[in-house]
């Protein structure tokens, strides 16, 4: 069952700047999230991901700016407890308690609690390690622990800071069928922010890239990743030749030395045949033809000029 006006983004943010003394980290981010979306911030380590969230939050102040969360500004964020909750990097749940104890604690704390412990211990896979204190559990189930303090409610956002550092590969799957479950099931909105593109591909139907403090590209995932358009790669040991031959051409865009021996670009009128046939008709020897997928680590590194994610 949906909890959310689907008329109404979860999350917009205008204009928003920030500033440490003389130093700018946001220069005038604009952010819309989408109801019942599953949004994905993305950017270089530093890019200003964690400020942004914490500022929308209402945890540090900014210089300039509007923010709106399920429709209340900052002044009125107080009344949305329960249907917003915040997830950051390192899961902070007492080490000493037990699972049930950490539940049993947030439910008591939680304004309008809508679920049984026992419930969120079932829907989350935790429900073999109720007796097990925190400190006892891996990261994975801790940062579950953590997600079933908050399914407690019924949250209408949730925002989740860096959700997938120091899980292994089962624990990144368990936490993406996770989201997308609850997701699909309650129609609650995600915001992910993350570096780990590969993870955000799979779950996320809208994207944000935050470059340098600003909003690099923002849309839907697909149509950010149709509009990047896949890649051709012509490995050729006469690559200074096919150079000359195609960067000129209109059949082809985004022609890139790679190295000595390799080209990269996208192909507008031609297909990969057809390439073939003209490179080995101008006496062009083709060793090796790769298709690279539109891939949002692909979209992102263009986009940061080749900065590592």
């Amino acid at each position: 069952m949906s909890l959310v006006n689907a008329s109404e983004p979860a999350l917009r943010v205008r204009g928003l700047r920030k500033r440490y003394g003389d130093v700018a980290v946001l220069h005038g981010v604009d952010l819309e999230l989408p109801a019942e979306a599953v949004f994905g911030l993305v950017g270089l380590n530093g890019s200003g991901k964690t400020t942004t969230i914490e500022c929308t939050l209402g945890l540090q102040g900014f210089q300039e700016g509007e923010v709106s969360v399920l429709g209340r500004g900052p002044a009125e964020l107080f009344r949305l407890q329960g249907d917003v909750v915040a997830i950051f990097d390192s899961p902070s749940v007492p080490p000493h308690l037990t699972v049930r104890q950490c539940l049993e604690h947030a439910r008591l704390l939680s304004p309008r609690p809508r679920r049984a412990c026992a419930e969120v211990e079932r829907l989350l896979g935790i429900e073999n390690y109720t007796r097990y204190r925190i400190r006892q559990l891996s990261l994975g189930n801790r940062r579950r622990v953590s997600i079933a303090q908050a399914l407690l409610g019924e949250p209408r956002l949730i925002l989740l800071d860096e959700p997938f550092n120091g899980l292994d590969a089962g624990g990144v799957d368990q936490v993406l069928d996770l989201i997308a479950e609850l997701n699909r099931e309650t129609g609650a909105s995600f915001l992910l922010s993350s570096h780990q593109l590969p993870y955000l591909e799979r779950v996320c139907s809208h994207v944000a890239v935050l470059h340098e403090g600003r909003i690099a590209a923002s849309g839907g995932l697909r149509d950010l990743l149709a509009d990047s358009g896949s890649r051709i790669v012509l490995h050729s040991t006469q690559s200074g030749l096919a150079m000359q031959l195609l960067e000129n051409d209109s059949r082809v865009t985004d022609l890139e030395r790679l190295s000595s021996t390799h080209l990269k670009m996208r192909l507008r009128e031609w297909n990969s045949e057809q390439l073939v046939s003209f490179l080995v008709e101008h006496k062009v020897p083709v060793c090796e033809l790769i298709r690279q997928r539109a891939s949002l680590d692909n979209f992102f590194r263009e986009l940061t000029a080749g900065g590592d994610s």
